[in-house]
């Protein structure tokens, strides 16, 4: 288990993705300490004084691989007054505090497995993704839905390691549909209109009662899923939820 750190860092970068979605990339001053893809960190906007407490601060899932220990990524939705602040005082240079690694929502890759990722609820899965070796025997499928089409926000990713890992498939949800993004006519993976649904995707799953299931994303997705899952017969012991909000 890794020890916790607390890590002054510089923000490297800020990706506007719209509709108040951002992904933010940290350089810390020291090597990031050894973390396992699914854990979290807290960010901090306010100094810290290693004399007085931690200051307020809000959990991210880390989006960014383990290995390179240089950088961090997170992305987040504007919700509440943290994330306010968050996009009206985050600029590229300015310096935050982070303390990570925290959780243990591993995903096991020893087992068929079923990823249920709503908006940034993502990020709690794309370290698991990016490092799927394309060897891997079992079957894992990501269940990945947002707002709109431009808001898959790792779409990118996700379908770089599909390329490279013949047992990853992914289905794609859009509530809103519109624009030239995911869903035009030369698309080759189009995604469903709607909300992320247990029922749409059954048929893809090979062996549904030996799968473990995780879900990541707002509350009420969370309860929508996990409640399907156990409609269509799933065990509870055998789903996972990342509860991030």
């Amino acid at each position: 288990m890794a020890v916790t750190q607390k890590l002054l860092c510089r923000v490297e970068r800020i990706v506007d993705h719209g509709d108040r979605v951002y992904t933010v990339t940290l350089r810390p001053t020291t090597v990031v300490p050894r973390f396992r893809a699914g854990q979290f960190l807290h960010l901090a906007l306010d100094p810290y004084d290693p004399t007085r407490f931690w200051p307020e601060s809000r959990v991210f899932s880390i989006a960014s691989s383990p290995s390179p220990r240089h950088l961090l990524r997170i992305s987040y939705s504007v919700r509440g007054r943290f994330t306010t602040r968050m996009e009206g005082e985050l600029v590229e240079g300015r310096e935050v505090w982070i303390k990570m690694p925290y959780g243990d929502f591993f995903v096991d890759s020893h087992r068929d497995v079923v990823l249920f990722a709503g908006g940034t609820g993502i990020t709690a899965f794309t370290a698991f993704i990016e490092g799927l070796a394309p060897s891997i025997p079992q079957s894992v499928l990501l269940v990945y839905g947002a707002r709109t089409s431009r808001l898959l926000i790792y779409r990118d990713v996700v379908e770089n390691c599909a390329r490279n890992v013949p047992s990853l498939d992914v289905s794609y949800f859009v509530e809103q549909p519109g624009g030239t993004d995911p869903g035009t006519p030369n698309d080759p993976v189009r995604p469903h209109i709607g909300r992320l649904s247990v029922t749409a995707i059954w048929p893809q799953l090979r062996r549904p009662s030996e799968a473990r299931y995780y879900i990541s994303g707002p509350p009420a997705m969370l309860q929508a899923i996990s409640r399907d899952l156990r409609l269509h017969g799933i065990s509870g012991e055998h789903i996972h939820i990342d509860s991030w909000e």
